[in-house]
């Protein structure tokens, strides 16, 4: 999911819903509103949909390895 195109719609909808006096404010406002939105973003310490899908598959191969080893314990024992 693309942050910039969420951010985009968002404030397309936040600038439509200004009073039309307050339209010469727009840049202004959303440029602040950015900062803003990207500090609170940051301090979250999110991780991208990418970085989450590595370390799923990465948590899978671990887990199917330790099945495989505990599968081969259980047959060194059983001898």
């Amino acid at each position: 999911m693309n942050t910039n195109i969420n951010f985009d719609i968002f404030f397309k909808q936040f600038a439509e819903g200004l009073p039309k006096g307050l339209l010469s404010l727009h840049h202004d406002l959303e440029k602040n509103l950015r900062v803003a939105l990207d500090a609170a973003l940051q301090k979250m310490n999110l991780v991208t949909r990418e970085e989450f899908d590595v370390q799923v598959a990465m948590l899978e191969r671990t887990r199917q390895r330790l099945e495989a080893l505990e599968t081969e314990i259980i047959n060194l024992k059983s001898k």
